[in-house]
């Protein structure tokens, strides 16, 4: 009997590695994945694709022999039991096309080190990641981590307002050159108090890629499970205090010049340099260092060490490393680039004191993310900080040393074309292996998102939709010719309402752009909010008009702008356009775009003024009523971006630049450009008018459509 034909033989195989031949970006219109694209993908996954055929023969015989897949998904409280004298329960949730024998015998091994059996063993078992096994009467034996999650992750009481800051951009009178935790804190704790806010929405705050120069991305970290300890409050690590005498001298120097950055920084169209705040920070911690950990601090450093475990020894010894042979570990000697080879057990040992020093840096940095969660809950705020999950990591990065059998090779994760970018996006970012991480019982993930829950009311998931699927593009292609790659949403949703349950924290996708039918309803059943911002929200599929305040969905954060787009004073004078054409980056005549720009604000201008809304024509009366506007949808969060507070005009982040526009480095201004303090923030009467006047009466009942 003939067998299939070659290209019938590659997109069966495909489809069983979750490898997409084709995909949609519209409704009505399919695009084919060039066939090398597939190819780079398997190949990635391990698979040898010089002969399909005998690659799918060989995986079709894999999975009929396999009694359990890799990862199965339980959500509530577990299955019921089944009836008297039955050994394996009906409802199992196996993998379609697939079945256990008449006669199996389940064990389930938890993960409290209990062990039940029998017929009743998957009855009301706790939440957790257990260890299933089943045998077969003959004899046969298969095994499978068992993710028994609620079926939801924790919502949010209430409605509450709050802020959003890029934590790098504040900085205060005593900050060494850019935003640090102190900040924050005190940020969280006035905030709270004086404004009666609900919560803190941060930047990524993982461990950067070390430099000179550092790479400023906070969404391209070396690691996401570790903080970075560039946002250390030096002067409150508690050993500070008791530096030898004889070193106060360089203490103080280096505070001084710490002074100067700051002062520079804060002079107008200046720019953060991190590399020269950890300088200086670095030296200041190396004297710190000397001083012994009281009883009770060593104590604490201690359990630190046990909880974090073997993680915490490789995210230390790949920055001990770094600082000998560069941060690009793939240009390190060969017999470096295996954290499990001997030769780093013997050259750990050498470097001990190094890796000493980066673990416990990160111990600091624990310390002081906890302290400002705190003084966010002292303060009253209900949910506290929410800090921001990247969708990945820098390829040459800590995370991918250590985990490198869970990342693709090869292949960087970013974006199809669609009608905003028609060359597509490449974000330099390895994806994760979706069958390495099914054969972890997705441990990797699970501790990425406990450590990140740690000292969070909330959670924020950058491109949430990468739960379910990635836009993998092969090295060296243009991202046109990549192609998705598939993982499994329901184990990935359920390791993220086990992990937000255990954290009593709340779950925030940003889920903006193209979004795949169904993602979101899935996002929505499963608890976690998604992201609305203003300017998108509009009744696209009838007239395309603005959506009446009413037809807003309520499990939402609600927002005007975002990190990546204008600031609202810059887009109600119109000055994104002419940002991004001295960029280069407009496709369309600049007047063109002006005109189309001038024409979404007139919309929005009497949208707002027939919900009266808008009191007056002047800058802060439209970011008000816009911000009025946002408090009458039923959005459960509402957040305002902390520049358009102080009337900021330039974007944090401009798409599609590098070195033609300083990402990631300015600090927040006014709408003269010159840098305000987190002093002047909390003093400023245009912030507080703002909070305080969404809720204000208005000259007609919200719920009343706008004429026409």
């Amino acid at each position: 009997m003939a067998g299939p034909v070659p290209g019938e033989s590659l997109a069966r195989l495909a489809e069983l590695y979750g490898v997409a031949t084709e995909y949609r970006p519209a409704p009505d219109r399919t695009v084919t994945v060039p066939e090398e694209a597939v190819t780079a993908a398997l190949t990635a996954l391990g698979v040898d694709t010089a002969d399909p055929a005998a690659a799918l023969a060989a995986r079709e015989r894999e999975l009929a022999r396999r009694l359990l897949p890799p990862t199965l998904v339980l959500t509530g409280q577990g299955l019921p039991s089944p009836p008297e004298g039955t050994a394996l329960p009906d409802g199992i949730p196996l993998p379609e096309g697939t079945a256990l024998p008449d006669g199996t015998v389940l064990r389930v091994d938890t993960e409290d080190g209990a062990t039940r059996t029998g017929r009743d063993c998957l009855d009301g078992l706790p939440y957790g990641v257990h260890r299933l096994t089943a045998t077969t009467p003959d004899g046969r034996t298969g095994e499978s981590h068992l993710i028994v999650a609620p079926d939801r992750a924790p919502g949010v009481d209430g409605r509450h307002t709050g802020l959003l800051v890029q934590l790098y951009s504040l900085l205060s009178h005593r900050s060494w050159g850019m935003g640090d935790l102190g900040d924050l804190a005190d940020l969280a704790g006035w905030a709270g108090r004086a404004l009666g806010v609900g919560f803190v929405q941060l930047n990524p705050l993982h461990a950067g890629v070390p430099g000179p120069p550092a790479d400023p991305s906070p969404y391209r970290p070396s690691s996401r499970r570790f903080p970075d300890p560039v946002h250390l409050r030096v002067e409150e690590i508690p050993e500070f205090a008791h530096v030898a005498e004889e070193e106060r001298p360089r203490l103080r120097a280096l505070a001084e010049q710490a002074a100067r950055l700051r002062e520079g920084v804060l002079a107008k169209d200046a720019r953060i340099d991190r590399d020269a705040v950890w300088d200086l920070k670095r030296r200041a911690l190396e004297l710190v260092r000397a001083v012994p950990l009281a009883p009770g601090r060593r104590a604490a450093y201690v359990d630190f060490l046990a909880r974090e475990g073997h993680a915490l020894e490789d995210h230390a010894t790949w920055y001990a490393l770094a600082e000998v042979h560069g941060p690009d570990w793939h240009r390190w000697p060969e017999r470096l680039r295996d954290p499990r080879s001997p030769e780093i057990a013997r050259t750990r040992r050498e470097l001990a004191d190094r890796v000493e020093f980066h673990r416990w840096l990160t111990w600091l940095t624990d310390e002081q993310l906890a302290a400002a969660q705190r003084a966010a809950r002292d303060a009253g705020m209900p949910v506290g900080l929410i800090h921001d999950l990247a969708v990945g990591v820098h390829p040459a990065g800590a995370d991918t040393w250590a985990l490198r059998d869970c990342f693709a090779t090869g292949i960087s994760v970013g974006a199809p074309p669609d009608a905003f970018n028609a060359r597509g996006q490449d974000w330099g970012l390895p994806p994760w292996r979706p069958d390495r991480l099914a054969e972890t019982g997705y441990a990797p993930l699970r501790d990425l998102l406990r450590a990140r829950f740690r000292h969070a009311g909330a959670l924020r998931i950058d491109h949430v939709m990468g739960l379910f699927r990635l836009w993998w593009v092969p090295q060296g292609r243009p991202p046109t010719q990549g192609t998705y790659v598939r993982y499994d949403a329901e184990a990935m949703l359920a390791v993220l309402a086990l992990e937000a349950h255990r954290a009593g924290a709340a779950v925030i996708g940003e889920d903006l752009g193209t979004v795949e039918p169904g993602v979101r309803e899935a996002l929505r059943d499963r608890g976690v909010l998604g992201t609305s911002v203003l300017w998108f929200e509009r009744a696209w599929e009838t007239d395309g008009r603005p959506l009446t305040p009413g037809s807003w969905r309520e499990d939402c954060l609600a927002t005007v702008t975002t990190h990546d787009l204008p600031p609202t004073a810059s887009r109600i004078a119109h000055d994104h356009v002419d940002l991004r054409d001295r960029l280069g980056l407009l496709t369309r005549p600049a007047e063109l775009e002006r005109q189309e720009a001038a024409a979404e604000l007139g919309e929005w201008l009497a949208e707002l003024d027939a919900r009266g809304l808008l009191e007056g024509t002047r800058e802060e009366d439209v970011v008000l009523a816009l911000h009025r506007f946002l408090w009458r949808t039923p959005a459960r969060l509402v957040g305002v971006w902390l520049p358009d507070g102080v009337g900021d005009r330039r974007p944090q982040n401009v798409p599609g630049t590098s070195d033609e526009y300083p990402n990631w480095r300015l600090p927040v201004a006014d709408g003269e450009g010159r840098p305000v303090t987190l002093e002047e923030v909390s003093s400023s009467p245009r912030l507080h008018a703002l909070l305080a006047g969404l809720d204000e009466p208005v000259r007609e009942h919200p719920e009343q459509d706008p004429p026409g």
